[in-house]
């Protein structure tokens, strides 16, 4: 970092910057923040252990190439009236000059002076050049300083462009100095308006008032030229007018050029403390930048998912609605085939008063006539009735499942369109990728089962299933009766209990005893039966209805699954990662603090 060594409270601050430098950048990569700035990042750590660096700034033609050259003395850098600056030009100490192409926009210039031992000058491309890569090459240096000198022309100070390029150069917490070079242009009453100029505009765009010096690097460049061969030092400036004569002195060469104030701050105002200082607060400027943009995307990326589980919560929502109203009207669609069911009843209970009586008594014994008679005055069309209504349910069920699942996928559709032209993924990352790409996925998958669903194949697989579950109540026979033998064959014993009356007692006995006593008998097994064939149809049913609900619930919470443990995952990532940022936030607030009392 510098020559000397670092006392035991510095070590420590410099020992806190660097974890919490390490933790930030933790925190990038988890929210798979751009390369670019990550390096960016990892460049303002490694800077630490470099030499002081400040870099000179400014549009070209303002003459940054001038102020340096008359900064170390002699002509390093190519001056002219048009972009001559094509790449950046890091300058360093070194026993003989020296020039070292490093990358294609940098070059090494090596230099005997002596104070270059304890920092490096940076000369960089105009910000204003025609060239888009100079300025772009100019933007990039500029979070590696660790103080940056901005240069403007006295003819011209602050245009729009540098404007908006020292407001760039505030976002990165970087110290500046204003130097407002080719005062030889101007009259006394012109510097005091332009010094205030500037001071205005500096204020409004850094927050702050920079130093701010007014110099001529063209009359400081002719007076340290001319003095190199007298071997002189230079007197402190007086800001001397020139001679009217056609050779001014040196003296009034360099008391014109205001140039001593600017040296003196450089060389003896940034001693080894204050430039330590700036060391130390230069990556703490990057790493709030940082913070700050990554914070916003983590609680734009917050606000999202809060968006998101709003309509996971209305689907889980419909869900359960749509259970509860199902199983609401399901108990309507029972309660049709109960009425079915109480009707027959009805007619068996009047079938029985009607033939269960004396003067029937020799239609009593023919069983296939009261069989038959059976059949078609308490059977009837209960049968086809109940076909017909056990059909309409399971109709019911497949149509409500259909609509259900669009439903869902309605709300699918509206969360793919919300928030499509927020660009989430301008800072890098695959966030809003992977969350657009799942929730494509999931609505593609939906909307293929929808696209997919047949009506009539799952009503049919449905009635199969409710087919089976009959069966298995020991209603019918296997081999798949249908509904009107399930009735003939459940009052069978009933049946022949009736008909077969008359082999068992004497007419007498039958008239006096057996028929009362059988009529009540009948009355009782008809409603028993029937109130049997009922639980066991409910019993049936509602198993049926159960599992298929289940089924049809759990194939739509698998089919947002994926999505959903997303927003889960992804929330409770961002939330750890918030709360980090904040974290840091406060701690870098504190070190600052630490760094400033230094």
């Amino acid at each position: 970092m510098l020559k000397r060594l670092l006392n035991a409270p510095e070590e420590a601050i410099l020992r806190t910057e660097r974890e919490l430098l390490l933790q930030l950048s933790q925190s990038l990569i988890r929210l798979e923040a751009g390369q670019e700035d990550r390096t960016q990042l990892e460049r303002a750590r490694t800077h630490l252990d470099e030499l002081f660096l400040l870099v000179v700034v400014g549009e070209f033609n303002a003459g940054k190439s001038a102020f340096i050259n008359a900064l170390l003395g002699q002509r390093l850098l190519e001056e002219g009236a048009l972009p001559t600056t094509s790449r950046v030009h890091r300058i360093h100490h070194g026993d003989q000059i020296s020039r070292t192409l490093h990358e294609a926009d940098l070059e090494v210039i090596s230099a005997p002076v002596e104070w270059l031992r304890d920092l490096n000058i940076v000369d960089t491309p105009g910000a204003n050049a025609v060239i888009q890569r100079h300025q772009e090459i100019t933007e990039d240096f500029v979070p590696r300083s660790d103080l940056v000198l901005f240069v403007t022309s006295a003819d011209r100070p602050f245009s729009e462009s540098e404007r908006l390029f020292l407001e760039r150069i505030r976002q990165w917490g970087k110290k500046v100095v204003i130097v407002v070079n080719k005062v030889d242009l101007l009259d006394d009453a012109d510097v005091a308006r332009v010094r205030a100029f500037v001071s205005d505009n500096a204020i409004k765009l850094l927050g702050v008032e920079p130093p701010i010096f007014l110099i001529s690097a063209k009359l400081a460049q002719r007076a340290k030229f001319a003095n190199q061969s007298t071997n002189l030092p230079l007197p402190p400036s007086t800001n001397l007018p020139l001679s009217p004569a056609p050779q001014p002195t040196i003296l009034e060469l360099w008391s014109a050029s205001r140039f001593e104030p600017l040296e003196r701050y450089i060389l003896d105002t940034l001693d080894e403390q204050e430039r330590l200082r700036l060391k130390l607060l230069s990556p703490l400027g990057i790493a709030d930048k940082l913070r700050v943009q990554y914070a916003a995307v983590a609680a734009t990326r917050l606000e999202i998912l809060a968006d998101d589980f709003i309509s996971i919560d209305d689907v889980e929502r419909d869900l359960a609605a749509f259970g509860e109203d199902m199983s609401r009207d399901f108990q309507y669609r029972l309660g049709q085939i109960d009425a079915t069911l109480y009707a027959m009843a009805d007619r068996g209970i009047t079938f029985i008063d009607q033939w269960l009586r004396i003067g029937r008594v020799f239609d009593l014994a023919n069983s296939a006539k009261v069989r038959e008679a059976f059949e078609r005055e308490v059977v009837a069309d209960t049968n086809l009735q109940l076909e017909r209504q056990i059909n309409d349910l399971i109709d019911w069920i497949v149509e409500r499942e259909h609509k259900q699942w669009q439903g869902v996928m309605g709300y699918l559709n509206r969360r793919a369109d919300q928030h499509k032209e927020r660009m989430i993924g301008e800072v890098g990352g695959s966030f809003e990728g992977n969350r657009r790409a799942l929730l494509e996925t999931v609505r593609r998958d939906t909307q293929r089962a929808i696209g997919s669903f047949d009506h009539q194949a799952e009503a049919a697989k449905l009635a199969e299933s409710v087919q089976s579950a009959l069966a298995q109540t020991a209603l019918v026979e296997v081999g798949a009766l249908g509904l009107g033998a399930l009735l003939v064959a459940s009052l069978h014993t009933l049946l022949l209990d009736v008909t077969g009356l008359l082999f068992a007692s004497t007419l007498a006995a039958i008239g006096l005893y057996v028929l009362p006593n059988r009529r009540r008998k009948a009355r009782d097994e008809l409603r028993a039966k029937v109130a049997d064939l009922q639980t066991r149809l409910h019993e049936a049913l509602t198993a049926q209805f159960g599992q298929e609900m289940s089924r049809s619930e759990q194939a739509m919470q698998e089919a947002i699954q994926p999505y959903t443990r997303f927003i889960r995952t992804e929330r409770e990532k961002l939330t750890s990662i918030a709360s980090d940022l904040t974290k840091i936030e406060q701690e870098m607030r504190t070190l600052r603090a630490r760094i400033e009392a230094l």
